[in-house]
């Protein structure tokens, strides 16, 4: 057939941009290939991988485990749609829930749509369990979070360009300062129709702010005091990559509700879960939210191979020694360095802070010059590097990675 035909990377950008609504800015490069930590473009060459799929690629590209339960079962069952059981969703919630040490999971497919699930689950938990008057809840969210593009989610975002001409934007959210336990209080304290704080561990979009140390403990403690629930969104601090499973180990808190995606299926399937004990979940109820796919056995059965391969290759315990060992070795360098300013991150999910401003394309030029030089990294808010390899990555390999990226900086040294 015509499509299957091997093409070159300027045709695969040239029918992207033709046929496609222009809502990415790819770095210009055509992959056609992964295995591990590498991808391959169509030509041949071969990079690293420093961006995992922003975190859902954990496992590695193309897990043999991952693709195994995933094709076999493709070959017995794909989709029965939630009007009938299946014979996986049931031994996924079961594994999922004891997994994380919670009661119930809801299963959804995106990011995005877990975000959305968590947001209904809290207002209706609210009305029925805490008693604020119907339509009046209202959620605390973080300036500069990133939760997803949903309509809902973009009206809490302050990103000009995810928001503007979306309006008219969903109420019911006050923002407050990221990191700012002050600020949280004042919300709390001053209005009684607060039903839940949705919060990322670390800030990944706005640039792997990782906040200060017993933010989220304390955050939670507030929660706790004002009867509101703490919600996680650990769609990309989760599943081992900060250097534990779920980026609030670190301060030893079990949130409310807790928000899961990406590396859910280690980038095999679109698969998302929320999860919440009985005493929050019990609140949905036949008919109050859905999904065509959500649950579906494909996704069942991915998940529970993604989640046996970050217990079996003790992926958690990878990440945080190979991040010590990441901002080690790049804080060496930007002791003396011109063109970096710092770098930050937990585990293996961090960035680095370009000596530019935020309109400049310097950080893009990097990560043009990182491709050539075989690896692949993403800017974020112009002037930031987001760098999040796969935690399969040994020891050897990250280190090659760390001189790519030295030779790589010390090219723009001015």
């Amino acid at each position: 057939m015509a499509v299957l035909e091997q093409t070159s990377s300027q045709k695969a950008i040239d029918l992207e941009n033709k046929y496609g609504a222009h809502n990415y800015h790819p770095l210009p490069v055509v992959l056609s290939r992964g295995e591990g930590v590498y991808v391959w473009d169509v030509e041949g060459k071969k990079y690293y991988d420093f961006l995992s799929a922003y975190s859902a690629v954990n496992q590695g590209h193309c897990h043999p485990k991952i693709v195994n339960a995933m094709t076999s079962q493709a070959q017995k069952l794909t989709l029965t749609s939630r009007a009938f059981y299946n014979d996986m969703l049931g031994k996924y919630e079961k594994y999922a829930t004891e997994y994380f040490g919670f009661d119930k999971l809801l299963p959804m497919n995106t990011g995005a749509e877990a975000v959305e699930t968590a947001l209904k689950i809290c207002r209706r938990w609210a009305y029925q369990v805490k008693g604020i008057s119907e339509n009046d809840a209202q959620i605390i969210v973080c300036e500069n979070n990133f939760h997803g593009r949903t309509t809902t989610i973009i009206s809490f975002s302050n990103d000009p360009v995810a928001r503007k001409n979306f309006g008219p934007y969903t109420q019911g959210f006050v923002k407050i300062e990221y990191d700012n336990l002050t600020a949280l209080e004042v919300a709390l304290e001053s209005n009684k129709n607060i039903a839940g704080f949705l919060v990322e561990p670390i800030q990944g979009e706005a640039g792997v702010y990782v906040p200060s140390e017993g933010y989220l403990r304390a955050a939670k403690t507030l929660c706790e005091k004002y009867n509101v629930l703490f919600i996680a969104d650990e769609v990309q601090t989760g599943i081992a990559r900060t250097g534990k499973l779920l980026a609030v180990d670190y301060e030893n808190i079990t949130p409310d509700i807790l928000i899961l995606g990406k590396a859910l299926s280690g980038g095999a399937y679109p698969v998302s879960a929320v999860l919440a004990n009985d005493a929050i979940m019990n609140v949905i109820t036949p008919g109050s939210h859905g999904s065509t796919f959500g649950g579906n056995p494909i996704a069942a059965a991915v998940a529970m191979a993604a989640l046996e391969v970050v217990q079996e290759e003790k992926l958690a315990e990878k990440a945080y020694v190979l991040g010590e060992l990441f901002r080690k070795k790049l804080n060496e360098y930007i002791e003396t360095s011109s063109i970096a300013n710092l770098v930050r991150g937990k585990g293996l999910l961090n960035a680095i802070v370009i000596n530019d401003t935020e309109e400049s394309d310097t950080a893009w030029n990097i990560c043009l010059r990182l491709r050539d030089n075989g690896l692949l990294a993403k800017p974020t808010h112009g002037n930031i590097i987001r760098f999040a390899p796969p935690l399969v990555m040994t020891e050897a390999q990250l280190l090659d990675c760390v001189s790519i990226i030295i030779k790589t900086l010390k090219e723009f040294e001015k």
